[in-house]
């Protein structure tokens, strides 16, 4: 099994700031237009799901508690960001960090008319223990941002187009020149004017007011699978907000609440209840009916039970997300309960019992009998 944090050259207990650190400077070195060793690629797609793992405070906390198997057992996708693939170094600091690669020996800047991927939204939904148990099906509704069919994208009117910007001639930067006691020193700035895109709308869609999108209300039905946690995390793709210049639209992450049961809790795959009994169920034992997440159960406790032991309902847990046909188990937590209140003939026989396994009278007993001498 990999090791992600001594792939990433950190300590288990670094901060995410260290952690992203050390991912870029390894980036740097790993990718494969760089570095052209035969093990570069796969390295550098390891790279990529540690980072993913590690930066994520509920996946990195089932990775250190299971490690890579208890990610996959709680349905987390292990194949990392870049299993289907990677684009050049500028696509991956943009899309990690919100800024391109320059300024870390790459140079050059983004392309601002270049395919943008949309923003992706979230949404939490909110489940009963049994909902997340046996999964369910939910409709949610929520606003995000299509591409303007009036205008294609745009951003300008039907029958007219973008134009090319007359203060930077299409290339999204202008160039000034100043003279100092020192010589003559050259910046390069984005254009004011178009603001880095290198082309101006003069006729914007009135649909979208020139930019390109909409904001428009979708209703989805979501499948939720069995055997979903608290905080568990579905991605479904292309659902979030709209790309730009053709970008890809972003995704939906479906966030997922458990409510807590009355009656049942769960760890891990299991499920686990209290039982409460009686002294005289713990010492002859029975047949108990109890309720489980398929129903109503008898349960046979066996004669001498103790307090705190356990008696195993075996696969009726919580369904595993990526074994299918398998569950955990259904653990009852034994409790003897002593009677506070019993009757004459109760403390009668209590007292029998006591003093055939003793040999010698309680003290119940004899305190009556001095209290007749004295009376």
């Amino acid at each position: 099994m990999s090791d992600y944090y001594e792939i990433l050259g950190v300590e288990k207990n670094a901060s995410k700031d260290e952690i992203k650190s050390a991912f870029r400077k390894k980036a740097r070195t790993l990718h494969p237009d760089v570095n052209k060793a035969p093990d570069a690629e796969e390295k550098f797609k390891e790279l990529g799901k540690a980072y993913e793992t590690l930066m994520d405070d509920s996946k990195r906390a089932t990775y250190d508690q299971y490690g890579e198997d208890g990610l996959k057992n709680a349905g987390y996708s292990t194949g990392g960001p870049f299993a289907s693939g990677f684009g050049d170094l500028n696509d991956i600091f943009n899309t990690f960090f919100g800024g391109g690669f320059s300024g870390f020996g790459f140079g050059g800047r983004p392309d601002p008319n270049a395919p943008q991927p949309g923003d992706d939204l979230r949404y939490d939904v909110e489940l009963t223990f049994e909902e997340a148990a046996f999964g369910t099906t939910k409709e949610i509704k929520f606003d995000h941002l299509e591409t303007c069919l009036e205008c294609g994208g745009t951003g300008a009117e039907k029958g007219s187009k973008p134009e090319t910007c007359p203060t930077c001639h299409g290339a999204g930067q202008v160039q000034t020149v100043a003279r100092t006691p020192l010589g003559s020193f050259s910046q390069i700035s984005t254009c004011p004017d178009c603001r880095g895109k290198g082309v101006k709308i003069s006729k914007p869609c009135k649909a979208c007011k020139g930019y390109g999108k909409v904001e428009k209300e979708r209703k989805i039905e979501v499948k939720i699978p069995a055997g979903v946690d608290n905080h568990s995390k579905m991605r479904i793709s292309g659902e979030g907000d709209a790309g730009t210049n053709g970008g890809r639209a972003g995704d939906m992450f479906i966030v997922i609440h458990v409510k807590p049961s009355q009656y049942f809790t769960r760890d891990g795959n299991n499920v686990y209840t209290k039982l409460i009994i009686t002294p005289e169920q713990a010492v002859l034992g029975d047949e108990i009916t109890v309720k489980t997440l398929d129903g109503d159960q008898k349960v046979q406790i066996h004669s001498g039970i103790q307090n705190g032991e356990t008696v195993k309902i075996k696969n009726a847990g919580v369904p595993y997300l990526s074994r299918q046909g398998q569950r955990g188990d259904h653990i009852l937590v034994i409790s003897v309960q002593i009677p506070t209140q019993i009757s004459e003939r109760e403390k009668e026989l209590y007292k029998q019992i006591y003093e055939h396994r003793t040999g010698r009278k309680h003290s119940s007993s004899l305190l009556q009998k001095v209290k007749g001498v004295f009376h």
